[in-house]
């Protein structure tokens, strides 16, 4: 997993609950890196979950949850960093049915060996999405506050249901409907 993922996401934990919490949590794992990375670097997932299991622990806030702040959050990063990307769309259903034909694309120009999630296209219309999520990493409530956040980035709003295909959330089907 590349390592913008956890530097921003141990940014947000200091900004969300403290700097006592980012020691708490590192402190409380067993991470190869010792908790310390760099944005071009690669870690193992495992380290991610870890994080976010103590950090769940610590707050009482679900994984998913936990997920869906961050998500929020790494999408304003998103927004800071890559404006020219944004500006190619002019709708969110466009723009998140272009995830794995364009999106992707130019993330793996960034970050080569980055492993990302699959976006398979089902059904699409002006006003509507549907799509499956492919991932090991199981991390769909991730993708459901970043397309949450892709609707409030276009001052629009959907209704957004996550049905598992697999219990166990690596495949995950996204019914989205533009209000």
């Amino acid at each position: 997993m590349k390592g913008i993922v956890f530097t921003e996401f141990l940014d947000l934990v200091e900004d969300k609950f403290g700097l006592e919490m980012v020691d708490k949590i590192i402190n409380a794992s067993k991470l190869e890196s010792g908790g310390v990375y760099t944005s071009v670097g690669t870690y193992r997932f495992s380290e991610m979950l870890q994080l976010l299991q103590h950090l769940s622990e610590n707050t009482g806030i679900s994984i998913d949850d936990l997920l869906l702040v961050y998500s929020e959050h790494f999408f304003s990063v998103l927004e800071q960093s890559y404006p020219d990307l944004m500006a190619t769309y002019k709708d969110p259903i466009e723009m998140l049915s272009s995830i794995e034909d364009h999106i992707h694309i130019e993330v793996r120009k960034i970050y080569p060996d980055a492993e990302l999630p699959t976006f398979e296209i089902v059904e699409k219309t002006d006003n509507s999405l549907i799509m499956i999520y492919k991932s090991s990493r199981a991390m769909h409530h991730f993708g459901l506050g970043l397309m949450n956040k892709t609707f409030e980035h276009f001052n629009s709003t959907a209704t957004i249901e996550l049905e598992k295909i697999k219990e166990d959330g690596t495949e995950v089907r996204f019914v989205i409907n533009k209000n």
